[in-house]
């Protein structure tokens, strides 16, 4: 059995061009479109554009960090997929929150709150979602990190993390006990373990040997990725990859729109498992 599997943080909803300039006060404080030749800078809710760009591609199980909680639902309906989703950081008073969000979402940015989004195609081969856990990762300071560990009708699981940004060594931490936490899920089972690890393979190369080397989960994206997607028990039939920038780009009077700051990650895996 093969599968496709998409790992991508959302930045919260928003848009990323590639020019600094486009990020301007005018465009956050009173929600201006900043143009240059070829990119718009737009501070307006994206969550069509989004579900837009996730349903044309191509993936029987996504694994989404910075997700907004509120687009949960519609990108699953846009996607034709069973959604699972973990709530992270930021995420009190919620209405209000998300009511300023979609009104300005560059001012809030990532005060809106977040959660990790598993979606798995209801007609892809993994088939259908048989049991939902959520683990508490990190407590405290700097921000509550959680992992939604998923079970599919095929047997493969899945574990879909965002570990803490800006320092290593608890990212490290993250990683490794949501590995514990995750293979300990799984089982026997082929487990898919990914999404924003926050970990640089070239500047954390123990925290990766130990995930090979301990839980058995290999083939990192590249020496300076921090979105993986890591198998046990999975061959890779096309190893990780992230996207071209262009990928994620939409057409917005005539100019373009790139979604998020980071670029989805791709592979295709085999396994033996069937239903």
């Amino acid at each position: 059995m093969q599968f496709t599997a998409l790992a991508w943080n959302l930045f919260h909803g928003r848009d990323f061009p590639p020019d600094p300039e486009l990020f301007s006060w005018r465009s956050r404080l009173l929600r201006v479109s900043e143009r240059n030749a070829t990119h718009v800078q737009v501070n307006r809710d994206l969550r069509d554009e989004f579900a837009a760009l996730l349903s044309r591609a191509d993936w029987d199980v996504a694994l989404l960090q910075e997700c907004p909680p509120r687009f949960a639902a519609p990108l699953a309906a846009a996607c034709a997929a069973e959604p699972h989703r973990v709530l992270t950081s930021r995420n009190g008073l919620g209405a209000l929150r998300r009511l300023a969000a979609h009104f300005n979402p560059d001012l809030i940015a990532s005060g809106e709150g977040g959660s990790n989004l598993t979606l798995v195609r209801a007609g892809g081969t993994l088939g259908r979602i048989v049991e939902r856990r959520e683990v508490a990762i990190h407590e405290g300071r700097p921000e509550r990190r959680a992992m939604a560990l998923t079970r599919s009708a095929s047997g493969v699981c899945v574990a879909n993390l965002h570990a803490t940004n800006d320092v290593p060594a608890l990212a490290a931490e993250d990683v490794t006990l949501a590995a514990r936490e995750a293979t300990e899920f799984a089982g026997a089972a082929p487990l898919l373990f990914g999404g924003d690890l926050n970990l640089r393979p070239r500047q954390s190369p123990e925290a990766f040997a130990r995930l090979e080397e301990e839980f058995g989960l290999g083939r990192p994206t590249g020496p300076a990725a921090i979105d993986h997607l890591l198998a046990r028990g999975i061959d890779p039939v096309e190893p990780p990859a992230a996207w071209a920038p262009e990928r994620r780009e939409l057409t917005v009077g005539g100019l373009a729109l790139r979604l998020s700051d980071h670029a989805p990650v791709q592979a295709r895996f085999e396994t033996a498992t069937t239903r």
